[in-house]
């Protein structure tokens, strides 16, 4: 049985290894470096057959990418801090359920913000009953429908009701305020880019630049960023114009 918090390092580079390691060892002494690989090859015969809790992956490896690590497998129940010096792959990250994104050279305060995000995220699931941690209970006229937070791509506000808008190109209307859910969503990757729209950033396709600019997501939908909204939603998904 797992005591300590373990996490694999998978960079090609020794010294992009070497950094992390004394990053951790200096700044979360309590976590436990269970594993490290250079490549695709290495780090899929170890993840076969481990799950560590965090994975320090970087995009650009000798072998492919780090999406070709992850599309050899159905799910990893890891928490990944996705690493590499091409910000370009900031939404492709983001899809791909980073828990955050650091550019080369990582910088401490980065690094920091980054772990403790993870830790967070793992002292909430330990805590958590487990069963519903990953639903959202929407009212009904009957009742309710527990609803997996992974299949919603965006939700829409109209006075008091939220329209949820599903993977499946369904829709629900629920009769509470888009701000009662945006709380709670917001620690499952969405963001609120307009005072009428709260997105998961999971489902999103594109970004256009604008006064505020517009996003694209998985269902096509066209939707606007407000100004006041714009600085936020380009850092939180690390792309800078």
């Amino acid at each position: 049985m797992k005591t300590k918090i373990q996490t694999s390092i998978i960079d090609d580079e020794q010294d992009g290894r070497d950094y992390i390691s004394l990053l951790l060892k200096n700044e979360f002494p309590d976590i436990q470096i269970a594993f490290q690989a250079s490549n695709i090859e290495e780090a899929y015969i170890h993840l076969s057959k481990n799950t560590p809790d965090i994975i320090f992956l970087d995009i650009q490896l000798s072998d492919g990418t780090a999406f070709d690590l992850l599309s050899k497998f159905k799910e990893i129940n890891a928490l990944i801090i996705f690493i590499t010096a091409f910000e370009q792959f900031a939404i492709q990250a983001i899809k791909n359920g980073a828990v955050d994104y650091l550019l080369k050279p990582i910088k401490r305060i980065d690094f920091l913000i980054a772990v403790n995000k993870a830790l967070e995220i793992i002292k909430k699931d330990k805590t958590s009953s487990g069963t519903y941690q990953n639903k959202i209970s929407l009212p009904t006229l009957q009742g309710f429908k527990l609803t997996d937070i992974e299949d919603i791509i965006r939700c829409e506000a109209d006075s008091s009701y939220t329209t949820f808008y599903m993977k499946d190109k369904t829709k629900m209307i629920v009769s509470k305020t888009l701000h009662d859910y945006e709380g709670f969503l917001s620690e499952h990757n969405f963001f609120r880019i307009h005072h009428k729209h709260l997105i998961n950033l999971t489902h999103l396709k594109e970004y256009i630049k604008g006064k505020g600019g517009q996003v694209i997501m998985a269902d096509d939908s066209v939707i606007d960023v407000s100004v006041r909204k714009k600085n936020d939603f380009l850092s939180k998904i690390r792309y800078f114009e």
